[in-house]
């Protein structure tokens, strides 16, 4: 498969095609998209969570509302020894994911550091609010991370003029452009970033044409037109790629049920966290199910990041794996604003190496940037 294609996620949805390997069957029924639905699965050994909480964590389930009403679904990490007024962070992502997931992974690392850690489910997502389930929102999503802080700051131990905010992959142009429009966010850290509004709107490395934008845009609208007859709404590839003729050819998942042994490695990595016992959760929209169909409309319309130079004196640190397909999002961001944003390049690390593997993520580098700039 091109590799371009591949980073639109292509998933078959014909005949099953022979597997090098296959999503776990224990994992359950995939259904349930309301607000709050479960499902069983091995997440559920670690009590519905990919990861196993710190014994010197703890961890509660919160709610907050953001500024359009929507509530949204956290979990709050706080040390066992906590004393005084501590530092924060808001954390959220990646884009399609859970915070029991990748988010609530860096969350109780965190919090194991001596920071609250607020990992949070989007509005519209997991057990957030929001009528339509699985819309993505670059405004929403964007007011979710002031929102966090809002939350973070009223609590009392909490030194509000340490807020700081760490987003992974797909929320990562989220939180920077939440952190340039609000003060409040005194650092803001990325790891394995994805501009969102820029891959749906021109493509991996921006390939596609003004032709293929255009077509890109003419399927969308069709789409609301079908959706608006039909008084429901479809769910279809956010990336939307081409087939060989030229054509849109979006999937009704973004990843396949079943891996086929011929898969891109991009496919394959992504598989190997979504579908299988490592990252697989029932609420993620990558795990089990497609964004709905016309999420790509918003973030044609609204790009992220045009305010970086508004970040400044306050600092960002991007980390990226040396061998992620993504590596070039914040390349690109450190050169528009290089005395703003640090990079860090983690090497032998592919995208999804950042969103568990421990022995990768460069905790102690996040910790030291936040201590200083926490401070």
């Amino acid at each position: 498969m091109e590799r371009r294609k591949a980073l639109g996620l292509i998933a078959a949805t014909g005949a099953a095609t022979a597997a090098s390997f296959t999503a776990l069957p224990s994992f359950g029924a995939e259904t349930g998209r309301a607000a709050g639905a479960t499902g069983q699965g091995k997440a559920t050994a670690k009590g519905g969570y990919t990861f196993a909480l710190d014994k010197n964590v703890k961890r509660t389930s919160v709610r907050f509302k953001n500024r359009y009403g929507i509530e949204v679904a956290a979990d709050l990490y706080v040390p066992k020894n906590a004393r005084g007024k501590l530092p924060a962070l808001a954390v959220s992502g990646p884009f399609g994911a859970v915070k029991e997931q990748s988010s609530g992974l860096y969350a109780n690392e965190f919090a194991r550091r001596g920071y609250v850690a607020l990992a949070f489910d989007p509005s519209f997502t997991g057990e957030s609010g929001g009528t339509v389930r699985d819309v993505g929102s670059p405004e929403i999503y964007t007011e979710d991370y002031s929102a966090a802080v809002d939350f973070l700051g009223l609590q009392k131990i909490v030194d509000r003029e340490r807020i700081g905010a760490q987003a992974i992959c797909g929320l990562s142009g989220m939180a920077l452009t939440a952190a340039a429009a609000d003060s409040r966010i005194k650092a803001v850290a990325t790891a394995s970033m994805y501009d969102m509004a820029r891959s749906m709107s021109r493509g991996h490395e921006d390939y596609y044409t003004p032709e293929q934008r255009q077509k890109v845009v003419d399927h969308l609208s069709r789409q609301r037109w079908i959706d608006a007859e039909n008084g429901t709404y479809a769910r279809l590839s956010h990336e939307v790629p081409f087939d060989e003729n030229g054509n849109v050819a979006p999937s009704n998942r973004v990843l396949p049920k079943t891996l086929p042994a011929d898969a891109d490695p991009i496919t394959a990595i992504f598989f190997d966290y979504y579908r299988t016992e490592r990252g697989y959760h029932p609420r993620s929209i990558n795990s089990t199910t497609a964004w709905t169909a016309t999420t790509p409309m918003s973030f044609f319309a609204f790009q992220l990041m045009t305010n970086i130079d508004m970040l400044a004196p306050r600092k960002a640190l991007l980390v990226a794996g040396a061998d992620a397909h993504s590596r070039y999002y914040s390349e690109d961001v450190q050169a528009k604003a290089p005395d703003t944003v640090d990079l860090v390049i983690v090497p032998g690390a592919d995208h999804v190496d950042l969103y568990d593997r421990k022995d990768l993520i460069p905790f102690d580098r996040l910790d030291e940037f936040f201590t200083k700039n926490l401070a």
